[in-house]
């Protein structure tokens, strides 16, 4: 008899061996309070140094929008979007929220090493953590984006509670995203340094300041690949929901959905797939 057949004939498990996916999953779950309550408090502590303390969650993508607004406001004169002032800060601070998943997703488990190292736990709750401490951030940012929109005499109307379901389905997405980009990092910590440049490329190409059908008009196919985009898609259908002069269509929503339903699924199976091995290449 085997050393592995005894062991299992005797009820013993390998240490820190990979659960099957579901249970993985329930674990997950059952733990959800830890990566709550990691990221309410890695938040406080990524303030507590700073004067102005969490005001800079709104302050940075303000100031970015601001910078944004002065100076391609006057490089893209008249063709400028409706509602360029809404327009550009309903893009800046939705990719914000994107953004600071992606770049913090990759390195929540190379920058948990210890952690990962010392206690048994679902590794899923680190990119968790990194998501609900995005999402802490955005929401902050969300009020200061509708008191700009009021400010600058956008009607309120019913549709600003549709950002209640695009806001969720950004979450999905972005956890999905968190949870791929933790482990591509795992193995290839030199992709930590693309990170800046990968996420300077999605925000040239996802229309934060500039409308995608003005620019792409005359290339259909490009607009038509650039519609697949699943930031300007939620971005999109955010200012459809907030901005006036802008729409959304059941093309749009499926595309909303069918990215964060694939995101999720793909990225919690990428991520458990390397469950044995997180700890150990680093």
């Amino acid at each position: 008899m085997s050393v592995a057949d005894y062991a299992k004939q005797n009820g013993l498990k390998k240490v820190g061996a990979r659960e099957p996916l579901l249970e993985y999953v329930r674990h997950a779950w059952q733990r959800r309070d830890f990566a709550y309550v990691m990221a309410l408090y890695t938040n406080q502590a990524q303030n507590s140094k700073n004067r102005l303390g969490r005001w800079w969650i709104v302050l940075l993508p303000t100031l970015q929008a601001a910078v944004y607004g002065l100076i391609f406001g006057v490089l893209l004169g008249g063709s400028r979007p409706e509602n360029f002032i809404p327009y550009l800060f309903t893009g800046v601070f939705l990719f914000s929220f994107l953004q600071g998943a992606f770049a913090n997703g990759a390195t929540s488990v190379t920058s948990n090493i210890g952690l990962v190292r010392s206690l048994s736990f679902p590794r899923i709750l680190l990119p968790t953590n990194a998501v609900i401490q995005q999402v802490f951030s955005l929401l902050p940012q969300v009020g200061l984006l509708l008191v700009t929109l009021i400010a600058f005499r956008q009607p309120i109307t019913v549709n600003w509670l549709l950002l209640i379901p695009i806001l969720f389905l950004m979450v999905i997405f972005a956890f999905g995203l968190a949870t791929i980009s933790a482990r591509l990092t795992v193995h290839v910590q030199d992709l930590n340094k693309l990170i800046p440049f990968i996420t300077r490329i999605v925000f040239y190409v996802s229309g934060i300041f500039f409308s995608m059908d003005k620019v792409l008009h005359n290339y259909p196919v490009a607009l038509q690949i650039a519609n697949l985009n699943p930031v300007y898609v939620y971005i999109s259908l955010a200012r459809g929901a907030v901005v006036e002069g802008y729409s959304m269509n059941a093309t749009m929503w499926i595309s909303a959905i069918a990215w964060a339903a694939s995101f999720l699924v793909i990225g919690v199976w990428f991520f458990w797939k390397a469950e044995e091995r997180y700890g150990r290449e680093i």
